[in-house]
């Protein structure tokens, strides 16, 4: 069986965009019959799917970088580059994806669903794409768009109904086994459960998971034990019962104590987390009532229990005392917490098209006639510019003209020779803006790829 492992950091790249090509038709009696480049293949994407058969996140941990496909270069001829393989990648059910900065991107419920978590880079176009009645043989091609790349985290939030919480060897796995199909390791001590173990509950026609959170004991929050490692597996439950031990051979233990201390770490984690697990419906199972002393102790503190306001349920896992009551007590509250929830709404796609005079671009001052452009356009069409060809370089420039980059730079007291910079502080291209510069004509090479463009 493999390792349970419920979190993992993940690396991810997407594929790079293949890159235009710049080639001229030839052939006999025509020897230049125009351009023929054709455009780069697009660059893979990275997607998370949910699998019901991944039950770990233990294949990320061991190899965390993951990358897509590349997009092949176009070639002469009016051929297009290939696009590179997407790389799916398979995730528990409930798995949460957060950024680096802890940002929740998406929690992944339902098997089969897919997210594009990184997309791949769109391929550079050809010279023959290029073409214009201005710019009718273009020698030049643009490159290739860089994949998202993003670093990732990935927890598992278990997907479970009722939620088992108890201290280590208070009978929890030997539930879960005596309810459902489920075979856990069952032990006579400490942390024998060191990953959360599910089973399928059916009481009546009523059918639901339940989840069994491994030994919580006073000073988890602080890190002892197991610490609250797992304790988000009971995030997503409807409701939470207090697994009791009334069989315990430690001395200064009963099962009011006990409760308060489970109580107590619930709460520590809430404070943790800003997970609020107090409104839960909650069932207290004094378990292990077949001991003639655990029974006896079961008798003399159920009052107490319910006097608190809570649903006291006498078991025995072993002798499968009582288990009919509790399962059908569970099954009474999924069904009243299933009734309450709102019915899913049906997803929408939304559009939320630009402004009207809303301008694509910002320019920064910088000071000492220095500018910052910023802006998904000419960040994006700088990157996809070779600046060892002067055409490339003068189309790059009637881009951003027509963007209306230099007027704007003009108007924030943009001066001949002034450095401005173009994209984000951490990777971006300086130039010294010199308004004449225009598209030219250069000579074009031979058939095929140009070497330059990679």
């Amino acid at each position: 069986m493999p390792d349970f492992v419920d979190e993992a950091v993940l690396h991810i790249k997407a594929g790079d965009g293949g890159h235009g090509c710049a080639s001229v038709h030839r052939e006999k009696f025509k020897p230049l019959g125009g351009p023929d480049g054709g455009n780069g293949g697009k660059g893979g994407d990275v997607v998370l799917q949910v699998d019901r058969n991944t039950a770990t996140l233990l294949e990320y941990r061991r190899r965390p970088h993951r990358r897509a496909h590349n997009g092949t270069a176009g070639r002469g001829a009016n051929r297009s580059g290939g696009d590179g393989d997407d790389i799916v990648l398979p995730v528990p059910e409930g798995t949460v994806v957060l950024d680096a900065a802890g940002e929740v991107i998406a929690d992944l419920v339902g098997h089969g669903t897919r997210m594009v978590i990184a997309r791949g880079g769109n391929g550079g176009l050809g010279n023959a794409a290029l073409a214009s009645p201005n710019r009718k043989a273009p020698g030049f091609a643009l490159k290739g768009e860089a994949g998202e790349a993003l670093d990732l985290r990935l927890e598992i939030k278990t997907i479970a109904d009722v939620g088992l919480v108890g201290f280590p060897s208070a009978g929890k796995s030997s539930l879960i086994a005596a309810l459902s199909a489920a075979r856990p390791k069952i032990a006579d001590y400490p942390f024998t459960t060191l990953v959360p173990n599910l089973g399928v509950v059916e009481a009546g026609t009523t059918q639901f998971v339940v989840a069994d959170v491994p030994g919580l004991i006073p000073g988890a929050s602080e890190g002892k034990g197991l610490g609250l490692a797992f304790l988000r597996h009971v995030e997503r439950c409807s409701m939470l019962v207090h697994v009791l031990d009334c069989a315990t051979p430690e001395p200064g233990r009963d099962p009011v104590s006990d409760l308060d201390a489970l109580e107590g770490e619930l709460s520590a984690y809430g404070e943790a987390t800003g997970v609020d697990l107090s409104d839960r419906p909650r069932i207290a199972v004094l378990n292990k009532v077949d001991v003639p002393d655990g029974r006896e102790l079961a008798d003399m503190v159920a009052p107490m229990l319910r006097e608190r306001g809570l649903r006291v349920i006498e078991v025995s896992a072993a002798a499968h005392e009582g288990l009919r009551e509790l399962s059908f007590a569970m099954a009474e509250q999924v069904e009243a917490a299933r009734a309450a929830r709102p019915e899913p709404e049906p997803s929408r796609i939304v559009l939320r098209p630009r402004q009207k005079g809303e301008t694509p671009f910002e320019i920064v001052p910088l000071g000492d006639n220095t500018f910052r452009v910023r802006g998904t356009k000419p960040t994006r069409w700088v990157r996809q510019t070779d600046f060892a060809n002067e055409e490339a370089v003068g189309y790059l420039s009637d881009r951003l003209n027509r963007l209306g980059i230099e007027d704007a730079l003009a108007a924030a007291g943009a001066t001949e020779g002034a450095e401005v910079y173009i994209g984000d502080e951490e990777d971006s291209v300086v130039f010294d803006w010199d308004p004449s510069i225009q598209a030219g004509e250069t000579p074009i090479g031979p058939r095929g790829t140009d070497s330059r463009l990679g």
